[in-house]
């Protein structure tokens, strides 16, 4: 069973940074890719970035390109989101999500969540003015 845990979340002024992570576990496949999605109040869940773990290829909304970050560290099967320059608009849940395919498949990179499987619970990422 494909598991997805977010932490970092929190409350931070305009202009700080966080740093999230998402632990995985489960995947029966070698290659994923996963992303970060984040949805507001009365607002559609938004895709912000992805990575493929394939080829480490990673993709970035025009929302947080040049602010937000991904990574990963395969050796601890968790991927990152450094998110700098943050703006009160960023405010929202911040989810993790994966999806899998065959081993030496190169996984798309897209930030469409109906492309995800596997998703997270969450975290609350709050920005100040």
């Amino acid at each position: 069973e494909v598991q997805l845990v977010e932490s970092g979340g929190g409350l931070v002024q305009a202009g700080g940074s966080l740093l999230l992570s998402c632990a995985a576990s489960g995947f029966t496949s070698d290659d994923q890719a996963i992303g970060w999605f984040r949805q507001a109040p009365g607002k559609e869940r938004e895709g912000i970035s992805c990575i493929s773990s394939y080829d480490g290829h990673t993709k970035y909304a025009d929302s947080v390109k040049g602010r937000f970050t991904i990574s990963a560290d395969n050796n601890k099967n968790t991927v990152y989101l450094q998110m700098n320059s943050l703006k009160p608009e960023d405010t929202a849940v911040y989810y993790c999500a994966a999806y899998e395919t065959e081993t030496d498949w190169v996984p798309l990179l897209t930030l469409n969540p109906d492309e995800y499987d596997y998703w997270g619970q969450g975290t609350q990422v709050t920005v100040s003015s």
